[in-house]
């Protein structure tokens, strides 16, 4: 059952931040006067990618909640957070937010872990705030600058979108299926934005605003991301599916340029790694974590 905790991320905006199991039983008791106060369990904080929500990170929140607090956030624009078309759309509004979400929900230092442009957002936050940083994880994010035309690739694909679904299993075959970008059938892509859409009067549509995504990804599509990147002083492991977007000689100098890199691979995963095969991902995953938050 997911618990949903508000927080007032930059300007104001309103931001769901969840928690999809109790948390250990460390901090149940000193919320019930039983524990002394120290330690506490590790805090994490899950990002997701453009277009996710919060909801795709809860089989990792379950497993890590075993000794850690792991709270996921709905960015702004995305899931149930708040999606005012006046809010602004930017890397430093993003970053601000996720440092709101650390600090309003205690989870400093925190770990970190983005997936694509939560990617991005946990770095840059680590390179801002090393004090609310103890350690950070991410999957499938590039580092160089993607340029114009992957900015009108994308505004492109959108359009071709075949909105309203009549039904969540026609959202699934495309994504999954008919979609130009797939290149053989992928149930979990159908899966994950299956688990973005609601439905409307006429049918199913994206609980996102297509253009207020593109402005998200304005942001940072134009820009290499290589000089904050090596301003992350924490513990950071880059991981990548085989077949995801980040590739192998860009996640290896992304490893060197951090003063404190590591490199994992989920073999036989894509860009959607710890959503498609939540156990590799995890193997991928917790030698890292076991060495960074201990037992």
């Amino acid at each position: 059952m997911a618990r949903r905790i508000d927080v007032t991320g930059a300007d104001g905006v309103r931001l769901a931040a969840w928690e999809f199991a109790d948390p250990p039983k460390r901090d149940l008791d000193m919320a019930r006067g039983r524990a002394d106060p120290e330690p506490r369990a590790p805090g994490v904080l899950l990002l997701h990618g453009l277009m996710g929500r919060a909801s795709h990170w809860a089989p990792t929140a379950r497993w890590l909640a075993a000794r850690h607090r792991a709270v996921a956030l709905d960015q702004r624009g995305h899931g149930q957070s708040e999606k005012s078309p006046q809010a602004a759309y930017t890397r430093e509004a993003y970053v601000e937010d996720a440092e709101a979400a650390v600090e309003q929900l205690g989870l400093a230092p925190a770990v970190l872990i983005g997936h694509a442009m939560g990617a991005l957002t946990a770095w840059q936050l680590a390179a801002k705030r090393p004090d609310l940083v103890r350690g950070l994880i991410i999957c499938d994010m590039r580092a160089s600058a993607l340029g114009a035309a992957s900015q009108r690739e994308w505004a492109q694909w959108f359009k071709a979108w075949p909105v309203p679904f009549a039904a969540l299993a026609d959202v699934r075959r495309w994504f999954g299926e008919d979609d130009p970008w797939v290149e053989r059938p992928n149930p979990a892509r159908g899966a994950f934005y299956a688990e973005v859409m609601h439905e409307a009067a006429d049918g199913w549509r994206p609980v996102f605003e297509p253009e207020q995504m593109l402005r998200t990804r304005e942001s940072w599509v134009y820009d290499a991301h290589w000089e904050e990147l090596a301003q992350v002083r924490c513990p950071a492991l880059v991981v990548r599916g085989l077949d995801g977007e980040l590739g192998r000689a860009e996640a290896q100098e992304m490893v060197r340029v951090l003063p404190a890199g590591a490199y994992a691979e989920v073999p036989d995963a894509g860009h959607l790694a710890h959503y498609e095969l939540p156990l590799a991902w995890r193997g991928a995953v917790s030698g890292f974590l076991d060495g960074l938050l201990g037992d």
